[in-house]
């Protein structure tokens, strides 16, 4: 499952990717670790306008303790059931963008090597993702990417993507 990813595009190419009104300032990031605030898209409430959010990568759900670092992922395929994403699945939706991410490739028994997988294209792409709103005064909005099977290209180092 997806445990780093990038975003290297440039706030122009993110914006023209995304069909946003204006190009973001932002660093380009090689590696984007869980816990880390990161640009999301999400749906205005009442709007139904996409926005630009930061959301921290690591979904909290509403009522968990407050030391639950969060979720950073969830399979798609069954995150409609599961209490910690059931609400998020059916109410709150997200895009998180990407120019690629890191899947590791068991070697031997104490080795990996890490891969990491892009578009040809080079231009970003979006992960599907799930958020929940601050779970504390003074937090940001949490975020959990959706994850499902491999595709023939990921297939050979990980089992999800």
């Amino acid at each position: 499952m997806c445990g780093r990813f990038n975003l290297t595009a440039s706030g122009e190419e993110f914006a023209e990717a995304f069909d946003l009104d204006e190009a973001p300032q932002r660093a380009p990031r090689d590696t984007i670790a869980p816990t880390r605030p990161e640009a999301g898209g999400r749906r205005g409430a009442g709007t139904g306008q996409r926005r630009r959010s930061a959301l921290r990568w690591g979904l909290v759900p509403e009522g968990a303790p407050e030391t639950d670092r969060g979720h950073i992922n969830a399979r798609a395929e069954t995150a409609g059931q599961k209490p910690s994403f059931r609400e998020a699945f059916a109410r709150r939706r997200c895009l998180i963008p990407a120019t690629g991410f890191y899947e590791w490739q068991r070697t031997t028994a104490k080795k990996r090597r890490p891969w990491v997988f892009t578009l040809a294209s080079g231009q970003p792409f979006a992960f599907a993702g799930l958020w929940e709103p601050p779970a504390r005064d003074g937090a940001s909005p949490t975020c959990a990417i959706l994850t499902t099977d491999p595709n023939d290209v990921t297939r050979p180092v990980h089992d999800r993507m």
